[in-house]
């Protein structure tokens, strides 16, 4: 009915770690049995996103496996002889009422203040009865008969629970007039005969476990393990807003977040792990989860927190060899997309210059975009900086601008950030009349056209010593 917001994410890594610690297999299976509010394309979106965050499930309906179709209104005969079975034991019962009169039931408790629920008429219904009414070609649906005295199950986060759902609930459909099953029956026949082991699934099922469990005893089945997750909510306690769009993983990957530091944030903010930690790695969630250290509190997001996570995670990315060329293919692109029309010279975009910011600015930076943010184009373009601008912070530009000229041409070998400080303190010595300070910021104008940004020798070393020269004679010359 929609893609993968953060809290799907959430649910589908808990279900991800536990497969993966227990060498266990992680399934994707696509309900998509409420015909009406089924969204095109969804069900592709979200394998396509788990696929993008790392933990791409072992069976689903791309990938097959063993126990398909993965997709519920591919399964419809399936739940229909299902059904047949609990109308043949009395365990379910066919419902002629209509819509009408559903609906007057709902208005009718609601102005009594009383919650909603199907008062179970059809379920006295003869059998001759409900012959007469099929012989006038009436519709029906499947109500399953919700029986009193539930058994109490014990569940992997929650412990010891029971819900005696027949007290405070109508018999619910598991057949609707469609063919297509609720569900509450779709979800336990398959997982029956998926041979499901474990459940992960959000807190808000929790109440209706057993109804669930109601249904596995009228099949004769053993049920799985069932595990409720709590809520994850906005760092102020509200629920995580679908609406505003931005809790969406489409919108994280467009905005240049690593999945990395999205899988990160979510756990970080909850429970079922060693400790909160910073930048922990799939490998390491995997290795850390225990069911166990779960807890009942619900998980507070604070999204404002997330560049701090890519920050640490981008610096592993451009520490790693492999993961740094394809950050380099990233940026490459970046550039060329913001900066394609004004670039004066395609050497920006030479793999070792790309390499070359990415380790000076490692630790710096939390999204890869921000390297083309105006802050830094100097990076990609050469700035119009006047001799005149030069001037107005120190008169002595040509003996600063020789100065410089003179050192690049001795460090032509290979600059680094230290020397080149040490190199810069003694070159200001050398003009007597202009302090450090201004020799500074003369040379961060003439190199970038900016008053701001990284460190003059970090400049100077990025651009390298035929750039830096270029720049200085281009100033002094305009």
């Amino acid at each position: 009915t929609g893609f993968l917001h953060l809290g799907g994410l959430r649910t589908a890594l808990y279900n991800f770690v536990f497969a993966k610690k227990h060498q266990g297999t992680f399934i994707l299976r696509v309900e998509d049995t409420d015909q009406n509010r089924v969204v095109p394309g969804a069900a592709e979106g979200i394998e396509d996103m788990l696929d993008w965050a790392g933990i791409p499930p072992d069976e689903s309906p791309r990938r097959g496996g063993s126990f398909g179709p993965y997709q519920q209104s591919r399964r419809l005969d399936l739940y229909r002889r299902a059904s047949d079975v609990l109308l043949e034991r009395g365990a379910a019962y066919r419902c002629f009422c209509t819509p009408q009169r559903l609906e007057l039931l709902k208005k009718e408790a609601l102005r009594s203040q009383q919650t909603p629920r199907y008062d179970n008429r059809c379920r006295h219904l003869t059998p001759t009865e409900v012959s007469e009414k099929l012989s006038r070609g009436l519709d029906w649906v499947v109500r399953f008969r919700l029986e009193k005295g539930v058994e109490p199950f014990r569940d992997l986060v929650y412990g010891w629970n029971k819900h005696e759902v027949a007290d405070v609930e109508g018999d619910p459909v598991i057949l609707k007039g469609d063919g297509f099953p609720t569900y509450h029956l779709a979800n336990v026949v398959d997982d029956h005969y998926m041979g499901i082991s474990h459940v992960l699934r959000g807190t808000e099922w929790l109440t209706s476990t057993s109804k669930h469990l109601l249904l596995y005893k009228a099949f004769g089945w053993d049920p799985p393990q069932f595990g409720h997750l709590p809520l994850l909510l906005n760092k102020d306690g509200g629920k995580l807003s679908k609406r505003q769009g931005d809790i969406f993983l489409e919108r994280f990957a467009q905005d240049g977040y690593l999945p990395e530091a999205l899988l990160d944030i979510i756990t970080n903010c909850g429970s079922g792990f060693a400790e909160k930690q910073m930048g922990r790695t799939l490998e390491e969630l995997i290795s850390q989860f225990e069911i166990g250290r779960i807890t009942t509190h619900s998980a507070l997001l604070d999204l404002e927190k997330l560049p701090e996570f890519n920050r640490i995670h981008l610096t592993r990315h451009i520490e790693n060899e492999g993961l740094r060329q394809k950050l380099i293919r990233e940026l490459q692109l970046l550039v060329e997309h913001i900066y394609g029309d004004q670039q004066v010279d395609q050497e920006v975009l030479e793999k070792e210059y790309v390499e070359r910011v990415l380790l000076l600015r490692k630790g710096h930076i939390s999204l890869l975009k921000n390297l083309v943010s105006s802050d830094y184009s100097y990076l990609w373009v050469r700035p119009s900086v006047s001799r005149e601008q030069l001037q107005t912070i120190s008169a002595a530009v040509d003996e600063i601008g020789k100065l410089v000229l003179g050192l690049m041409t001795r460090q032509a070998a290979v600059l680094t950030v230290e020397e080149l400080n040490k190199d810069l303190r003694s070159l200001q010595k050398q003009t007597k009349e202009t302090k450090y300070s201004s020799v500074m910021k003369l040379l961060r104008l003439a190199l970038s056209g900016q008053q701001h940004g990284p460190s003059v020798a970090e400049m100077m070393v990025t651009l390298g010593p035929k750039e830096v020269c270029g720049r200085i004679h281009k100033a002094l010359s305009s």
